[in-house]
């Protein structure tokens, strides 16, 4: 039987094909240190004794580069490239939440969601959160996020892939 960590990983890359779009931002070690320079609260957790259940992925940026993104004319990679540690940020682009099947429903995204953004709004002045979203799912925890935090969203305009 898999450990959670390894399910989890399989997820990622099952839901999200990122290896294989160049949209997508891969997740790696050097990405991981990246996102941590951008602010200590763009990834977390919810964890049982077996591993992780649930994973949270968000990143502030600018105001442009999030109008850019949402036109279309820059991708997920970009958009995270472009983002330099220490810039205005007003923006929080959701990424990626992921939960084990027999998690969801329960909470965990969107509580995880909530801290994340919170601690990430006690250190820049965020006006709104934006989505590229990839399931009616991810679409439900990305508007229950916002109106619980008083803040409009924005999604990308392209059709589900």
């Amino acid at each position: 039987m898999q450990n959670n960590f390894d399910r989890m990983v399989r997820l990622a890359e099952e839901f999200f094909s990122a290896k294989t779009d160049p949209d997508q931002l891969l997740v790696t070690p050097e990405v991981i240190g990246r996102l941590k320079a951008l602010h200590p609260a763009t990834m977390s957790e919810r964890a049982t004794a077996d591993g992780p259940v649930t994973w949270v992925l968000v990143f502030p940026t600018t105001r442009e580069l999030m109008k850019a993104f949402l036109r279309g004319d820059v991708g997920e990679r970009e958009l995270f490239a472009s983002t330099a540690p220490g810039d205005n940020f007003e923006c929080v682009y959701l990424c990626s939440a992921l939960v084990l099947p027999e998690y969801r429903g329960k909470g965990y995204s969107f509580s995880a969601t909530v801290e994340s953004l919170e601690a990430i709004r006690r250190d820049h002045p965020v006006t709104s959160l934006f989505v590229w979203e990839f399931s009616d799912a991810g679409r439900r925890l990305a508007e229950s996020v916002a109106r619980y935090l008083f803040l409009p969203l924005l999604f990308r305009n392209t059709v589900h892939r």
